[in-house]
């Protein structure tokens, strides 16, 4: 609906309220001059009735969830109070011209107090329904807008199921194949060939050598390329490398430094001669050094 048309609509609702509450008037004056109130309380007592009515279907619009369940309750007690008052109005013709007994709705004792508690409590409940329901509004947040899709258009499309019609190209029409004529079979005579056949020569047979004629010869197996080390080789799968005496790795160590003067006998040297560990050729060159300088300082 455009705009105009709510304007419109809006504006009709106004009027037809205004007049139903023009109505009502009189039957709620004559109550509340019925039930005690003086002149000016019964002609503000409309207003707390019907008056109540407009704010909770102003807050029915508005609110929601628990909320607008709330508003459309107080809207539908008070619409069914008003209603019950009209129609005592409508029943008792001593409300018009006010010859009614003071505190007097109807003739039935229990139904009298009915209406009087009605009519006396609907000031104090605008009050309070009417406070609760201007709080509810001025602390209500709307819900928040879901954001809009980037591509609508291809949202809209993955989504909808259009049928065959509404595609832009129909369906082609299937493509009929030409019969092709296959030629007819020609008779062939009984174990005769239908063309001539060429001759074909005599294929001489290859002699063939004896087992032991050939001479055997000696191939030499080539060795595979060695494999990389992918890990650490198990203990049991090592060589056992002998293990050398202190004694041993000493004369080892005399042989391979007996040409070296002192200044050029060290450890890393004995290490990488003899193959042993930096500790024992540590211990190797201070013992061939105190040897050299014993047989030095010796008469």
């Amino acid at each position: 609906m455009n705009r105009t048309g709510r304007i419109l609509l809006v504006t009709a609702l106004v009027a037809v309220v205004a007049m139903a509450f023009r109505v009502s008037w009189n039957a709620l004056r004559d109550i509340a001059n019925a039930i005690g109130a003086d002149h000016t309380a019964a002609t503000l007592y409309p207003f707390v009735v019907d008056g109540l009515m407009a704010l909770a279907l102003v807050a029915t619009l508005v609110l929601a969830g628990r909320d607008r369940t709330f508003a459309l309750r107080v809207l539908g007690t008070y619409t069914l109070a008003s209603l019950v008052l009209n129609y005592v109005h409508g029943l008792v013709p001593e409300l018009h011209g006010r010859t009614v007994d003071w505190g007097r709705l109807a003739d039935w004792d229990p139904a009298n107090w009915a209406l009087v508690l009605l009519a006396t409590s609907l000031p104090v409940g605008s009050i309070y329904f009417g406070s609760d329901l201007v709080a509810k509004v001025l602390h209500h947040r709307p819900a928040p807008i879901p954001p809009a899709v980037a591509n609508t258009e291809e949202s809209t499309e993955t989504v909808r199921n259009r049928s065959t019609a509404d595609l832009p190209e129909s369906t082609p029409a299937p493509a009929v194949a030409n019969p092709v004529r296959m030629p007819d079979p020609v008779a062939v005579g009984y174990l005769k060939s239908a063309l001539p056949l060429k001759p074909v020569p005599a294929i001489a047979p290859t002699p063939v050598k004896p087992i032991g004629s050939t001479p055997k010869s000696t191939v030499a197996a080539t060795s595979p390329r060695p494999r990389g080390a992918t890990g650490r080789v198990p203990e049991a799968a090592r060589s056992p490398r002998p293990k050398r005496t202190p004694a041993q790795l000493l004369d080892e160590a005399r042989t391979a430094t007996a040409g070296l003067p002192d200044g050029k006998v060290t450890a890393e040297g004995i290490r990488r001669e003899v193959h042993t560990s930096p500790a024992n050729a540590r211990v190797l060159r201070d013992t061939l050094l105190a040897e050299r300088a014993a047989a030095v300082g010796a008469p």
